[in-house]
């Protein structure tokens, strides 16, 4: 009866060791990736309500230039804050309305405003393309 080495048992339970974390490491990235994907997804019901709202650029334009000239500049070119004329293009409205709602990267503050205003903002932000 030939019965493998010992070197050889072990050795081919390190390979069966290493394909196991290989694929638990690699399905737990997936799950993750999945379950962050899925927050992109979630319906708040704020962002819901402000997408249904039709807004006005003149509007966004008098509250940017008071809530936001002083990071972003006058003409939203960026100052501490980026330049925000490509924003929409970058970015969905749900991710911006996220962005002003809860200052995401800092230093960007949080912002308490009602879903009229916000959509304001947006269509002035959409203006700035």
């Amino acid at each position: 009866m030939n019965l493998p080495s010992s070197k050889a048992l072990i050795k081919e339970n390190q390979e069966i060791s290493s394909w196991r974390i290989f694929l638990l490491t690699s399905a737990t990235l997936i799950l993750l990736i999945f379950f962050w994907r899925m927050g992109d997804f979630k319906q708040d019901p704020f962002i819901t309500e402000t997408l249904s709202i039709q807004g006005d650029s003149l509007s966004g334009s008098k509250l940017f230039k008071i809530n936001c000239v002083g990071c972003h500049g006058i003409s939203a070119q960026g100052f501490v804050g980026p330049d925000l004329h490509e924003a929409t293009q970058e970015m969905s409205d749900k991710k911006i309305i996220n962005q002003v709602i809860r200052g995401l990267t800092p230093p960007m503050p949080s912002f308490e405003i009602e879903p009229q205003s916000m959509a304001d903002l947006l269509e002035y932000m959409h203006s700035l393309n």
